[in-house]
């Protein structure tokens, strides 16, 4: 999992979706053409902004929202946009968010635009779980969405199943699992339910019939289990890929490698500062300026990061003492101490904050 060379990672956040999911939390606003068409406007204007500040070459870009397919056409002119204020470098992984109920006119543009990479908020085969999560689509519906960008030429695509979601047992994630296999992805994210402040689950969590840790923990090992038998490697703690369809831009966060954000909420890590754009689209469409958010990328955070994926750390990193600790999380199962690499179990990616906290105290 060594991509060179070096370039900087740009994410493009697209706030708009047609009907918020009851477990979203991530900033989005309901689709209004008027809204939509001065934002597109922003945007532009924010990316060539950006390319004009700084002088550097982009290796991947990821459109995430929100639902960047109800950009349409749209996402020609955008990514036109960056190739011109950018150097993109060739070969360059271009992702694009799709949801899975989409127009397939928006496969053709992306195709067109030079998208590469595709990625499908599936979370479920069954529609009954769908409905219970406010999604919009329907099983057949992701299936068909997956046939039509392979007949778009796309070869890249990774598909998102949610686990530990109200009612649900280790057999229905096994079956989701199941379905999601079904159509044969490169990349697979498998995520834990969260249920976070200021959704609509929040405010009905105590009604939601979830599974205890216990029974999280049991769907997410057995789902491991199941993705990896099928050849999907457990690069980090939610992602499975085939043989070199990690994601090369989410892998930079977890390298603590740099990165632009650009859009309402979106987050940047540029030499050493954070920032970040407020999640406010009016603000970002008057021409709102980041907000500052201290300094990273030091040897705590870098250490942090790296241990979520299957990589791991060189053990030369750690002092005698965490070396210790660690030894105990192998005989635990929690850790594997491989070729002079210290790195998670899939065990201990279920338990990967307490495991991280611990190794990370005894080396400070």
């Amino acid at each position: 999992m060594r991509f060179l060379p070096d370039g900087l990672g740009l994410y493009i956040h697209i706030p708009f979706c047609a009907k918020k999911c009851k477990y979203c939390d991530f900033y989005s606003a309901c689709f209004c053409e008027s809204v939509y068409k001065n934002f597109f406007t922003a945007l532009v204007r924010e990316i060539k902004t950006w390319g004009k500040r700084i002088n550097r070459a982009v290796d991947t870009v990821y459109i995430g929202g929100g639902t960047p397919s109800v950009m349409g056409a749209d996402i020609i002119p955008l990514i036109n946009a960056i190739r011109e204020n950018f150097s993109l470098l060739p070969g360059a992984e271009i992702t694009t968010e799709c949801n899975p109920s989409l127009d397939v006119s928006f496969l053709e543009s992306a195709k067109s635009a030079g998208v590469n990479r595709l990625s499908f908020g599936v979370q479920s085969g069954d529609d009954a779980r769908l409905k219970t999560l406010g999604r919009t689509h329907t099983a057949a519906d992701a299936a068909f969405a997956v046939n039509a960008a392979r007949k778009a030429g796309f070869e890249n695509i990774s598909l998102d199943i949610m686990l530990a979601t109200p009612e649900s047992t280790v057999k229905s994630a096994k079956a989701d699992a199941n379905f999601i296999c079904s159509l044969s992805p490169e990349h697979i994210s498998a995520y834990i339910l969260k249920i976070e402040p200021n959704t609509a689950f929040y405010a009905i969590k105590d009604k939601l019939n979830l599974p205890d840790d216990d029974g999280a923990a049991r769907q997410y090992l057995a789902v491991c289990e199941l993705l990896e038998s099928r050849g999907y490697s457990h690069y980090e703690i939610s992602n499975f890929a085939r043989a070199g369809k990690e994601s090369r831009h989410n892998l930079k966060y977890w390298r603590c490698e740099e990165y632009l954000g650009i859009g309402p909420s979106a987050h940047s890590f540029i030499s050493g500062e954070r920032f970040y754009y407020p999640k406010d689209l009016k603000a970002f469409i008057g021409k709102a300026e980041p907000v500052p958010d201290g300094t990273g990328g030091g040897k705590e955070e870098k250490l942090m990061l790296s241990l979520r994926i299957s990589d791991g750390v060189p053990t030369n990193r750690f002092s005698g003492e965490a070396l210790k600790k660690a030894r105990r999380f192998e005989t635990a199962g929690l850790i594997k101490i491989s070729d002079g690499r210290i790195s998670l179990t899939d065990k201990g990616m279920l338990v990967s904050n307490s495991v991280i906290t611990e190794l990370l105290y005894e080396d400070l």
